[in-house]
């Protein structure tokens, strides 16, 4: 788990300049009105983060588990995402992912092949390193399938 905890620290570095470096104005932009500002997406990202580092935490203490599902769009609009201060949610994200970092690495071989049942998502056997329905996986939901979208969605333009 030492080599994902890496990853997540080398994304977090990687992107952090790219990230502060975004005018407050850019951030704010929806897209189109279906669409999330790049806010929102951190927003998302956050929460991401949030419900893996419980079930990473969780998956220790109870082996299996079952978590209620993630409402995206009502996350996104409760916590007030799309008006928020970027650099608070920069900084949040970057804390928080450098914690979750930490917590996989100290994941015990053990923990690291549970049964998830995630509502809205039936049960499946789920492993830090993924799972066999992408919705149901705590890496693809929480920040490490987006990674791969970070760069594009975050540059410029």
């Amino acid at each position: 788990m030492e080599s994902l905890a890496t990853a997540i620290l080398s994304r977090v570095a990687t992107s952090l300049p790219q990230l502060r470096d975004m005018p407050e104005s850019e951030t704010a932009r929806k897209p189109s009105p279906d669409r999330w500002s790049k806010k929102e997406i951190l927003g998302h990202l956050i929460d991401s983060a949030c419900n893996n580092h419980q079930r990473f935490v969780r998956a220790q203490l109870e082996g299996g588990l079952t978590f209620p599902g993630y409402e995206q769009e009502g996350w996104v609009r409760c916590q007030g995402y799309a008006t928020a201060d970027w650099s608070l949610l920069v900084d949040l994200w970057a804390a928080y992912n450098r914690h979750v970092a930490v917590v996989v690495a100290r994941l015990p071989v053990a923990s690291r092949s549970f049964t998830c049942r995630i509502a809205g998502c039936g049960q499946t056997a789920c492993s830090i390193a993924g799972c066999d329905r992408g919705s149901a996986a705590p890496v693809k939901t929480g920040g490490f399938h987006p990674w791969k979208n970070v760069r594009r969605t975050f540059s410029t333009g």
